[in-house]
């Protein structure tokens, strides 16, 4: 009888769902650039009719229909372009998702049942609801669309009524189509030092897949970020370009499927791999947000799109200001004490900068932190090493005047640790077989609600107790190895995502809790790098590699994706070749640092510094709020120039480098872009070494926007690692 009930509820549904296909026929997601047109077809299912530049007239809508395939015996079938393609349907290509039901049944057909759009910050939410017709399987797909921004976010939610838990292996975050000739695909490999190395190649046919499988040190080897240049490769300056970003901190998957008529499928979602994910009944399963733009003017126009977008609603404290840093790793690696550190702290407060901030090293006294070896996971400071505490150390900040900022790796354990005797149980690490350890350590089982609270518990005692901690570090140097969670127990498939939903239920809780903390996201350089991350995080730490000429290739790299405000640049001592002020203005292009012992500088080298800060502070808010133009690239020329731009055009900044030159090579004048072509701007080179002269033909002189723009300055040389910072400013 039951089974009767059920069938008949699941007829009614599939005519409920034809009869709401047909009133909502057509469902556009808009911003002032781009729109995305899904179509319900007389099927009941929901198709991609369009994506592109806007759409002027909204009866244009009414011509646009899904792809179709013809058959070998010329029929034409309604494959193709299906929003949320299911496993098991009459599609041959790569699902967005697959489910095994609970009678074993691998297929799910989805069905428009309704949308809804409401609105957000800063957008238009829209919500899509699909159904199964022969399982209680549902599907919600949600898009917010910014308008000025152009950009568009997505992901999806996945529920089910069956009575026991179904089987999940593959949950994509969305799927997005094009019909253009050619693909050229730019993906973001990466390392320990060499993150964000950009390279290009052309899509043909079959699947090109970009995956991690690293857990929680996630994007070492590549980040969940690339570029899709659209019938041609990708430019700066112009043409069609797709760039978009999954918000997930643990293992992703991107797939491009070229199919046998030359269709584009973009696939981004979590990386189904050693994660068949059992599903319970009532239980929702969230997909990460799938954030992309779709420019028609190159990747300069998207990655102003994604700069602008990520300031005003994803970046945490997107709109404030940033704490320049005297950090003390590489000046005294574990090597210090309480004497020291307050020297360093005047140094910082002699430097200009605002806050010290004290790294690995101070805690543990079981197993004293004096290496990367033992410490890991006992948050108590070491008495012989500091004696006060964190206490004493924030009034020495206090007494030098300058804040007090914390290194932290919360979520890792060395096993010569007093919390891995303790609890051994905590720890991710397999029951039977030798440990591999990665950096002398384990990741701890963020899955387990008990280890989560624990997590939370070091960063509230360390603010409770120390309430004028004005900043965190947050490092990860380990991926998950020997991945097996005594939690979990038989259900081994929920690890690598509820790990990361532990982790993120952290960071929530921080959140809320101390809301004007701000954190740097680490994880051994740039191997986390992702926009829900950095829901919770002010800044990430590009990587630990901080050689000027290497690290102008890193920064061009992240800066198609983030704001100079999420990234951190320090100035350090790696390639002692390059002067202070090259590796000073290289840094000061970003959220600016310094990692060095001021003791070791020149007196001209210390006050060059020094300048350099109060002008970066005076210039922060057109460095990291300003609009970016990269102007020339590190990987078309042996130089790099990057500006930036006030929202009113009054004030701009650029910087330009000189990396290795040929002998004698052709200088290009730099154009700059975005000015007012009917404003005049004056002319002033900055961050000059003491009792120096600019030498920059155009310095003191006046210019309109309009010949900046169209004729340029010279500002490059013959010289390897030489470095200018102009300044533009508009007069009357």
């Amino acid at each position: 009888m039951r089974h009767l009930i059920a069938t008949a509820a699941l007829a009614l549904l599939a005519t409920t769902t034809t009869m709401n296909a047909m009133e909502k026929k057509i469902i556009r997601i808009s911003t002032e650039q781009t729109d995305l047109v899904l179509q319900v077809a007389e099927n009941g299912r929901l198709y991609q009719s369009y994506l592109g530049e806007k759409l002027l007239n909204e009866a244009d809508l009414q011509e646009l229909s899904w792809d179709v395939h013809a058959a070998s015996d010329g029929s034409v079938t309604r494959r193709g372009w299906e929003v949320y393609s299911g496993s098991g349907n009459e599609e041959y290509f790569e699902p967005a998702l697959a489910v095994t039901h609970n009678d074993g049944n691998p297929s799910t057909w989805l069905y428009y049942v309704s949308s809804s759009s409401h609105a957000v910050e800063g957008g238009t939410q829209t919500d899509i609801v699909l159904r199964d017709d022969k399982y209680p399987v549902e599907v919600t797909l949600h898009y917010v669309a910014y308008p000025k921004e152009n950009v568009i976010k997505t992901w999806s939610d996945i529920s089910h009524q069956e009575k026991k838990p179904l089987v999940l292996s593959t949950y994509a975050s969305t799927m997005l189509y094009f019909n253009r000739p050619s693909y050229y695909l730019t993906e973001f490999s990466s390392d320990w030092a060499k993150e964000a190395q950009m390279s290009s190649q052309q899509l043909q046919f079959g699947k090109k897949v970009i995956d991690t499988k690293l857990g929680s040190r996630a994007a070492m080897h590549t980040h969940p970020f690339f570029i899709v240049g659209l019938n041609q490769p990708a430019h700066e300056q112009q043409g069609e370009v797709l760039m978009g970003t999954l918000a997930w901190t643990g293992n992703f998957r991107f797939i491009f499927e070229v199919d046998n008529v030359g269709n584009l499928r973009v696939i981004p979602g979590i990386n189904p791999y050693a994660s068949a994910y059992k599903l319970k009944r009532g239980e929702v399963f969230t997909t990460p947000e799938f954030i992309f733009t779709l420019s028609t003017n190159g990747t300069g126009q998207g990655s102003r799109n994604l700069q602008a977008w990520a300031r005003n609603y994803q970046l945490k404290d997107g709109k404030g200001s940033r704490l320049t840093l005297l950090n003390n790793w590489e000046n005294t690696g574990f090597n210090f004490n309480q004497d020291i550190l307050a020297k360093l702290m005047k140094e910082a407060k002699d430097l200009g900068v605002d806050m010290f901030l004290l790294d690995d090293g101070w805690f543990g006294n079981k197993y004293p932190r004096k290496d990367d070896r033992a410490g890991l996971g006992d948050w108590e400071v070491t008495h012989d090493k500091l004696p006060g505490g964190i206490r004493a150390l924030t009034e020495a900040a206090q007494e030098a005047g300058v804040k007090f900022g914390l290194w932290i790796e919360p979520e890792m354990v060395n096993p010569k640790s007093e919390l891995f005797e303790k609890h051994p149980e905590w720890v991710i690490h397999y029951p039977n077989r030798d440990t591999y350890y990665y950096r002398n350590q384990l990741v701890l089982d963020l899955s387990n609600p008990v280890v989560q609270d624990y997590v939370y518990g070091i960063v509230d005692k360390l603010l409770t107790e120390n309430p004028d901690i004005a900043y965190f570090k947050w490092d990860c140097n380990s991926p998950i190895t020997n991945i097996y969670s005594p939690y979990l127990k038989e259900e081994q498939g929920q690890l690598y995502i509820d790990h990361v939903r532990g982790v993120y239920n952290v960071l929530k809780r921080v959140k809320e809790n101390y809301p004007n903390v701000p954190m740097m996201l680490c994880s051994g350089g740039g191997a986390r790098c992702d926009y829900e991350a950095l829901k919770y995080f002010t800044e990430f730490w590009c990587s630990d590699n901080t050689d000027p000429v290497e690290r102008i290739y890193i920064q061009w790299g992240f800066s198609q994706f983030f704001p100079a405000k999420a990234m951190c640049a320090h100035v350090t001592s790696w390639n002692r070749a390059a002067s202070v002020k090259f590796r000073t203005d290289v840094a000061s292009m970003c959220k600016l640092g310094f990692d060095m012992g001021l003791k070791d500088l020149s007196a001209d080298d210390l006050l060059y510094c020094q300048r350099a800060v109060a002008n970066w502070k005076r210039l922060q808010t057109v460095i990291l709020d300003g609009t970016q133009y990269r102007l020339v690239s590190p990987y078309e020329s042996n130089h790099m120039a990057v500006s930036y731009v006030s929202a009113d055009c009054s004030k701009a900044v650029l910087f330009a480098y000189d990396i290795h030159p040929r002998y004698q090579e052709k200088l290009q004048t730099v154009r700059l872009q975005g000015l007012d072509p009917h404003k005049r701007y004056k002319v002033e080179e900055i961050n000059l070494m003491p009792d120096s002269k600019s030498s920059l033909s155009a310095n003191g002189k006046v210019f309109s926007g309009d010949y900046l723009m169209k004729v340029g300055i010279n500002v490059f040389t013959f010289h390897s690692m030489q470095s200018r910072v102009v300044e533009f400013t508009e007069v009357e």
